[in-house]
């Protein structure tokens, strides 16, 4: 294995008022071309799923991790974000040389040196291919959560506050997967409990 070896890392879900926050590290094979990498919010559903199957199978290796509701409400979006983060590169079978992190933070305690880039999954393949495995992972898992919670819009929104979410909040109340650190979910549950 080289030395060399850079791990692309990025999240999804940090703006949503339900579900966890998924992350994302790939290590790239050098040898080896996945083409039509960008970010991932640019980039049809299909190109992503499509896109999420080549990087699981041509790339050196990958790892995904979380930050679950109740870590996002302890912790706050930011703090568990970069937990996130950082349970990706741990978990990854091959120790990087350097992690390329996309936005401008460097979660504290990593296992290898890291540099925070701005609107990296538009300049780095291994920040792309992060970014898209991590948003296929966690919209899969809002489709789940449609299902389980329905009126609420969770397949067509993903837990992002659209008109259509925050009136179903309204009407249908906070479920278990909504972040009660939120303030338009703080404002649900108060008018819960005020109708009550």
């Amino acid at each position: 294995m080289p030395e060399t070896l850079v791990c692309g890392v990025d999240e999804v879900g940090r703006g949503p008022l339900a579900g966890p926050v998924v992350t994302a590290a790939v290590i790239l094979d050098p040898d080896v071309e996945i083409i039509g990498f960008d970010d991932s919010k640019k980039l049809t559903a299909k190109r992503r799923d499509y896109l999420a199957d080549e990087i699981r199978e041509k790339s050196l290796c990958w790892a995904l991790a979380r930050a679950e509701v109740a870590e996002i409400d302890e912790l706050n979006i930011l703090h568990a974000t970069m937990l996130a983060m950082r349970r990706a590169i741990e978990a990854l079978p091959i120790l990087p040389a350097l992690a390329l992190i996309d936005g401008n933070r460097i979660p504290p305690g990593l296992n290898c040196r890291a540099e925070a880039i701005v609107k990296g999954d538009s300049l780095h393949a291994e920040i792309a291919a992060a970014s898209i495995l991590a948003k296929v992972t966690r919209d899969s898992e809002m489709v789940e959560m449609d299902a389980c919670y329905p009126g609420y819009g969770f397949a067509l929104h993903k837990g992002y506050p659209t008109k259509v979410h925050m009136e179903a909040l309204q009407s249908l109340g906070v479920t278990p997967i909504h972040r009660r650190s939120f303030s338009p979910v703080q404002k649900a549950l108060h008018v819960s409990v005020k109708s009550s």
